[in-house]
């Protein structure tokens, strides 16, 4: 068996962390973040809790990989994106509504 070269990547607001590792063919997503280091480096990730993707495309652990792949370790979101619209279009009434009857 030979080896394949991937990427681990992990953003964290300021940073994004990148690790390029070579792996042996057949290796699994959850393994190659293991060779990473990165679990080492920010244990705050659990893989049985965040969600994993490859090139933007959700993904599990247990998927195999192919050459040249990047993993993605998503964060979970800090606020829901659609209760965010919602606040938005609200205060966009709100301003409307006391534009002085124009």
């Amino acid at each position: 068996m030979s080896d394949i070269r991937v990427e681990v990547v992990y953003a964290l607001p300021n940073e994004q962390i990148l690790f390029t590792r070579q792996v042996p063919e057949g290796t699994t997503v959850a393994d190659a973040i293991k060779f990473s280091g990165v679990l080492d480096k920010h244990p705050e990730i659990d893989l049985a809790v965040n969600k994993l993707g490859i090139f933007g495309k959700l993904t599990r652990a247990d998927a195999v990989l192919r050459d040249r792949d990047r993993i993605e370790i998503y964060r979970p979101l800090i606020a829901d994106p659609m209760e965010l619209r919602r606040k938005r279009a609200e205060e966009g009434k709100v301003m409307k509504k006391g534009s002085g009857g124009i």
